[in-house]
């Protein structure tokens, strides 16, 4: 006895289902979100800092910490950001861009 297997064509597939562009964007502003976190998480663990010493380095507290390199970046505050970079060694920029025209807000100190 011989078992067919119906198959169905992509095209038929993605009309029973749209796509959600809504949802996809949603979940891809999410993921570079979590990329950028585990950037700052790579740069504290190479220089041998934990997420407490860190915190206490910015007077906050370590799941505030914990909470940036997860992937929350858009919820903190810049000021937040900037003091996380800085307890690091690093430094910001903030630039605002209109379309093709940019305009320094912050420079590196």
């Amino acid at each position: 006895m011989s078992t067919k297997t119906k198959t169905t064509a992509w095209s038929d597939v993605r009309t029973k289902r749209p796509v959600d562009e809504t949802a996809v964007a949603e979940h891809v502003a999410q993921m570079e979100a979590e990329e950028r976190a585990y950037r700052l998480r790579e740069i504290r663990e190479e220089q041998g800092v934990t997420q407490k010493e860190l915190a206490d380095r910015m007077a906050i507290t370590q799941p505030t910490i914990s909470a940036l390199e997860a992937g929350d970046l858009d919820r903190s505050g810049l000021a937040t950001l900037k003091s996380y970079v800085e307890a690091l060694g690093g430094s910001i920029e903030v630039i605002a861009t209109f379309g093709n025209r940019k305009v320094v807000l912050s420079t590196r100190p």
